[in-house]
Order: C-alpha cells, then sequence, then structure tokens
C-alpha cells in the first residue's frame, strides 16, 4: 500500500505490517482508514476526518487488521449481509464494521435520518465517539473522477466516469448541505446529545490523461492516490510501456491495490490483445489494472491502474466540465 501513500508517520515496521495484508477486504478497510484523503481541510466548514487520535491508536489499528487478516470470516460475512452492489456503500459497509469491533473510535450511530413534515432532509453518515470522548459525525464519500480539462486547474474538471458528477459539485454539497446537517434542530430532535463535530471523510483516486501531471486545484490533497485514463484506441501503445499482464477491474474492486495468486489464467489476468477485446464489449469507460509477477510463481501484484474510454469520451468530458 505504499505506493498509496497511505503510511506516512507510522513507524516503517508498523507500515510494513500493512504491505503484507492478503485478504481483499481487509486490504480494502486499511486503505480506507490509512490512504491520502482527496482534499486539504476546506475552513471553515471542510475539516477532515482524522481516523486515530494519536500514534499508538494507529499502531494499535494495524495490530487489530493483522488479526483481522488471519481471520476474515466474520467481515466477509458482514460484507455479504449487506449485499452491497455500490462502491460507496461498500465502503460504508467496511468503516462501520471498523467502528464496531476495532480498536479506536466507535460507532453511536450511521445512517441517521433526519426528516421534517415528512420529507427526508439527509442522513448523517456516521456519529462515533472517540476515546478522548469527542462527538464526531463523520460524512463518508469515496470518488473516482477523472482530470477532463486543458490546465485551469479547477476542481470542475474532474468529473465522473459515467459524467453524471464532478468534484467541485461534490464537495459543494458537502459542504453546504452534508456537513452542517448535525447542526441542525431536526438533528437535535433525534435525542443525541451533542455538540458534534462534523467532519468530511473523503477517499478515492484522481486519474489523468496519460499518466501526466496537469496543475491542480488548490483542493486537492498533493498526495492524492492517482491513475491514468486514455482511450480505447490510444490504450494498446499505452498499455505496452506499462505491462503485460492485465486485468479489468470490477466496481467493488475500486478501492486497495489489487493481488491475484496463481497463473496468469488462474489470477485473471490476460494480455494486451485479450484485454482489448474484453473492452471492445463494454460501452463506457471501463478501469483496468496492470500486473506484475512478485516474489514467488503466482504471486501477482497491482502496478498500475486506469481508464479506458470511448475515443468520443474526453470531447464529451470537456463539456461536462465546462458547464
Amino acid at each position: 500500500m505504499a505506493a498509496d501513500g497511505p503510511t506516512a508517520g507510522l513507524p516503517p515496521r508498523v507500515a510494513a505490517r500493512l504491505e503484507q495484508l492478503t485478504d481483499p477486504a481487509v486490504r480494502d478497510l486499511a486503505w480506507l482508514l490509512f490512504s491520502p484523503d482527496l482534499l486539504r481541510a476546506q475552513p471553515p466548514a471542510g475539516v477532515r476526518a482524522e481516523p486515530f487520535e494519536s500514534a499508538d491508536e494507529a499502531v494499535a489499528m494495524v495490530d487489530w487488521l493483522v488479526a483481522q487478516d488471519a481471520h476474515p470470516v466474520a467481515l466477509h460475512q458482514h460484507i455479504a449481509a449487506a449485499q452491497v452492489t455500490r462502491l460507496g456503500r461498500y465502503a460504508e459497509c467496511l468503516l462501520a464494521w471498523c467502528l464496531r469491533y476495532g480498536p479506536g473510535a466507535r460507532l453511536v450511530a450511521a445512517n441517521v435520518a433526519l426528516r421534517r413534515g415528512g420529507l427526508t432532509l439527509g442522513e448523517c453518515d456516521f456519529l462515533v465517539h472517540t476515546q478522548t470522548r469527542r462527538r464526531l459525525h463523520w460524512e463518508l464519500a469515496v470518488k473516482c473522477y477523472l482530470h477532463a480539462g486543458d490546465g485551469r486547474a479547477q476542481l470542475a474538471d474532474y468529473v465522473a466516469p459515467n459524467l453524471q458528477d464532478r468534484f467541485d459539485v461534490k464537495l459543494h454539497r458537502l459542504l453546504d448541505h452534508q456537513l452542517p446537517l448535525s447542526a441542525r434542530a431536526e438533528f437535535a430532535a433525534l435525542g443525541h446529545s451533542g455538540p458534534w463535530e462534523a467532519q468530511m471523510f473523503v477517499k478515492g483516486w484522481l486519474f489523468y490523461r496519460d499518466g501526466g501531471r496537469p496543475p491542480e486545484p488548490p483542493a486537492l490533497d498533493p498526495a492524492h492516490a492517482r491513475g491514468w485514463w486514455t482511450t480505447r484506441a490510444e490504450w494498446p501503445a499505452f498499455a505496452a510501456a506499462q505491462g503485460h499482464a492485465w486485468a479489468v477491474l470490477p466496481r467493488l474492486q475500486w478501492l486497495s491495490r489489487r493481488r491475484r495468486n496463481g497463473d496468469a489464467a488462474a489470477a485473471g489476468l490476460f494480455d494486451i490483445p485479450s484485454l482489448s477485446a474484453q473492452l471492445a464489449q463494454h460501452s463506457g469507460p471501463t478501469m483496468v489494472a496492470a500486473f506484475a509477477a512478485e516474489g514467488e510463481a503466482g504471486n501477482w501484484r497491482e502496478t498500475s491502474r486506469g481508464f479506458v474510454v470511448p475515443d468520443g469520451w474526453p470531447v464529451q468530458a470537456l463539456a461536462f466540465a465546462r458547464r
């Protein structure tokens, strides 16, 4: 996970233990807790969530994750019972498990709905009590946006693959609607004694054309997890420089970097021509990852990830960014 930059501040030996996690769900949870935020703090309302109040608490969490990795069945059952299909819901499921059974902050309530006159005003994602008795309201968002701009360094240039969402719109809603929910009278009427500190818990990946580094908006955390995107016409040449073993990543595999076991066929890995044939069957942007053999024969680790988009997508994406 070091490639994602999540272990800054941890002693090297402790960080190395995160690298050794093998269960995909546990790795995803570790990524959720330790990966960089997508955004810097956005004062005054946009305070970033800090999952740990001390270095000792972070180390204790690593110990707990290692134990979960050795015995992941209960976590798997928790995820299966939730019947998740959306990436955001999967992330909520992982974080809820950690807040119930992990060594840090404790879950008070999740998905707390605020209503007025029969209308739902919104939901508070997580209410938690920390070890030092702080009351926190966390709004969790896990996002994958593609940079579709031309160097303006604006958050509007980061668009969802399906062109139904933009990062500037998401941040506006987060700051103006979601985070203030726990300060509303309708929330106080629910009986959760406060006051509550609202914090944004924003994780994910940002993808840049051909892996470039255009000027970035000031709102972004410079350490954010990065990937690339390219068009279908350009992908074979681009891919040849990235690696020779590839896989399409289903949506619920978009969090941590993936690992695969077995020979290439058993691990679901394909060469560039074979994956190109798969991509031809997809109508929209598709996330793929390159893998490299690691250590013993049959162990593969992800080395690169990105979206392959239809050839007409960049023009559509730029128009969507300019709306």
